[in-house]
């Protein structure tokens, strides 16, 4: 029997390690691109994430309207004249008066925390272990004076002023954090985008 034309074991064995590997390679090109596809954002967690803005024209002197970005609650307070007088006039109850030790844009590092005194944005989350405080416009449980507006977070009876800055001796560390945002118009407000604080 003639055993000339028949494939050397050896070369038999490459071609099976060869095949193997192309079949290796095209199995883990099509595993790896659903992967890597999986990790990219959704739309709605990139819409979520986006800048939007807020109508606050229907927002009245001394109410809070609440929203969500990036999966966070935030807070638009439409500070009263009143409210906007009391700023200053606790400042010896205060941890960081200053906001020196604070979050906040450049632009919102004033007496107000805001880049117009009516207005005032923050994040709702307490410094402390990111409970959602409360808002108490008559100042019930703020510890700042007879009406004093502020937020009371109940988890650990952390207070803050109506500028979001938290009062001593409480479990937060920090004042509220304030988050990038800029105004459109009087009425439109641009949460989530910082155009040179305008």
């Amino acid at each position: 029997m003639d055993t000339t034309a028949l494939p050397q074991p050896d070369s038999q064995r490459r071609a099976l390690v060869v095949a193997t590997g192309v079949t290796a390679g095209i199995a883990l090109v099509a595993t790896a691109v659903p992967f890597v596809a999986s990790m990219s954002p959704s739309e709605r967690a990139r819409i979520g994430s986006a800048p939007f803005d807020v109508d606050i024209s229907m927002l009245q002197p001394g109410s809070l309207a609440t929203v969500e970005w990036r999966g966070l609650p935030l807070w638009i307070l439409h500070r009263t004249e009143e409210m906007i007088r009391e700023l200053g006039a606790h400042d010896d109850l205060l941890l960081d008066p200053q906001s020196k030790q604070s979050d906040q844009p450049d632009y919102c590092l004033n007496a107000t925390r805001s880049i117009k005194p009516e207005f005032f944005a923050t994040i709702a989350l307490c410094t402390h272990l990111g409970c959602v405080p409360t808002y108490r416009p008559e100042g019930r449980d703020v510890r700042l004076g007879e009406g004093h507006a502020g937020f009371y977070c109940p988890c650990h009876a952390s207070r803050f002023d109506a500028a979001g800055r938290v009062v001593k001796n409480v479990p937060a560390p920090r004042n509220l954090e304030i988050m990038a945002h800029t105004y459109l118009s009087d009425t439109r407000l641009l949460i989530g985008a910082d155009l040179k604080g305008k």
